[in-house]
């Protein structure tokens, strides 16, 4: 059970250099073009060195998970921290940096040291670390300045769909039109039927970013359905931090298949 509560958090933990003014409209605007919209989805990029946060985590899939505490730890394009507990007892860590995806669960005395495969074949669709980040933050996995959409503007989101299919994926995206950053991102493997969707809710205004207090993520194949829930309780930026993991000596490693 403790493994896979680990798997969920790394699957979890999801900026840019250059920054503009942040658009900080408080009204819709719904008669933008798909090239100001994404061009706004990039200027409200995060920007802060650090975060500092206790999350929430509920699972349901194949089994369903109790709920888990979490204490998140993110230094800007270098390193995601995560120590999770259950009822005040620590039961894993997790450490992802640019190179690397490492956890340790303590029930099961089990232990992965490896790449962004892991992560990649759980939500079925290609990770690696600014990818993470951008899940985490309320940004798009995908670069969106990269190609052309089609816009629409239904049910108080705009609708982004690519002009020309793409041969692998079916892509839509649902930014918000007042702080312009991702309500919804939906990700279709067509070939393996793999389908992702994240939404997200509740954007606060801290410290002069769109901060998404929930996140609400779909993951399904041809054989299982598996939703994360996140809750950010507490959330603070540019704090000192450290990252402290070291994996016991004689757990179990697991090995990818």
């Amino acid at each position: 059970m403790l493994k896979k509560i680990a798997f969920i958090a790394i699957v979890l933990l999801s900026f840019s250099a250059c920054k503009s003014k942040k658009i900080t409209n408080t009204s819709e605007n719904t008669a933008l073009s798909s090239k100001r919209v994404i061009k706004n989805h990039y200027i409200n990029s995060f920007d802060k060195k650090t975060i500092n946060a206790k999350l929430k985590i509920k699972y349901k899939g194949k089994s369903n998970l109790p709920s888990v505490t979490g204490s998140l730890r993110l230094q800007k394009d270098e390193t995601i921290w995560i120590s999770l507990s259950k009822l005040g007892f620590s039961v894993g860590k997790v450490l992802i940096t640019p190179n690397r995806v490492s956890f340790y669960e303590k029930i099961n005395r089990t232990y992965f040291d490896g790449d962004f495969k892991l992560l990649s074949n759980f939500l079925g669709t290609e990770l690696d670390f600014q990818k993470v980040q951008d899940l985490l933050l309320g940004q798009s996995l995908l670069d969106l300045k990269k190609e052309s959409f089609d816009i629409s503007f239904s049910e108080k989101n705009y609708q982004l769909k690519p002009k020309v299919s793409n041969p692998l994926f079916d892509i839509l995206f649902l930014i918000n039109p007042i702080n312009f950053k991702i309500n919804s991102q939906q990700l279709n493997q067509k070939e393996e039927n793999n389908t992702l969707v994240i939404n997200y809710g509740n954007y606060e205004t801290i410290e002069n970013e769109f901060f998404p207090r929930e996140i609400y993520i779909i993951a399904s194949d041809k054989k299982n359905t598996s939703t994360i829930d996140v809750d950010y309780k507490t959330v603070e930026f540019n704090k000192s931090l450290s990252f402290p993991f070291e994996i016991p000596k004689n757990y179990e490693k697991i090995e990818l298949k």
